[in-house]
């Protein structure tokens, strides 16, 4: 993409690499490559890398190097080939039940599909994580099919609870506390995203593809 990649100094520490300005998955796997590339090949000084949708932000000792140097071991980076990714999803449950989708109805009438015809949309797309952010294990998945993909809400509704599934956009996530949002909530997951093992806090790396199973009220009680 022309101008890309583009690098941005961030304070004393920090290193923007954009690689585009859209949700796409050509623009995240470079994001991700590079990601990989610094865990299998740091830079002198490097504290922390954060993927996000489009970008990476690479985060080092200032007192170890600069903003120069990790910028060329950065560009070195990239001429590599993409390395070999997770390939087998990782399974998320839901119930569509209607007290547990308040939104599904809406989602239906706005798409001009049935709510059935919804849950099957939604249970075929082909998801991946490809952030997290906003809040602990909130794992923003792309591979929303077209025909759900729905602006956000004017105004957030309090209150929605954990495990809710959720959608905006081309987005998808699993919420994982109590709080507003302003996405559409289709279903309800009994599915643990919170993993409480300090080496692997969360369910999902960033690049896991997921994929949605359908369960009955019954399996989603029993859970």
């Amino acid at each position: 993409m022309q101008g890309f990649p583009r690098f941005t100094p961030v304070a004393e520490h920090g290193l923007l690499v954009e690689f585009g300005e859209r949700i796409e998955a050509a623009i995240h796997d470079r994001v991700l490559a590079l990601d990989a590339g610094l865990a299998a090949d740091p830079c002198p000084g490097l504290a922390e890398t954060v993927p996000a949708f489009a970008s990476l932000m690479i985060r080092f000792d200032p007192l170890a190097t600069d903003h120069a140097a990790v910028e060329t071991h950065a560009r070195g980076l990239l001429t590599r080939p993409l390395a070999a990714r997770q390939t087998t999803p990782r399974d998320v449950r839901v119930c569509y039940d209607a007290d547990l989708a308040p939104d599904l109805a809406e989602v239906a009438r706005a798409s001009g599909l049935s709510p059935e015809e919804v849950i099957a949309a939604h249970l075929a797309g082909r998801y991946e994580v490809f952030m997290y952010g906003f809040a602990p294990g909130y794992a923003y998945l792309a591979g929303v099919p077209d025909v759900l993909q729905m602006p956000r809400k004017p105004t957030a509704v309090r209150g929605v609870p954990a495990g809710s599934v959720l959608i905006a956009g081309p987005q998808c996530l699993v919420s994982t506390l109590t709080m507003p949002t302003g996405w559409w909530i289709i279903g309800r997951s009994p599915t643990r995203i919170l993993t409480e093992d300090p080496a692997r806090p969360f369910l999902f790396d960033v690049g896991d593809p997921v994929r949605f199973r359908r369960i009955s009220r019954a399996e989603f009680g029993a859970a």
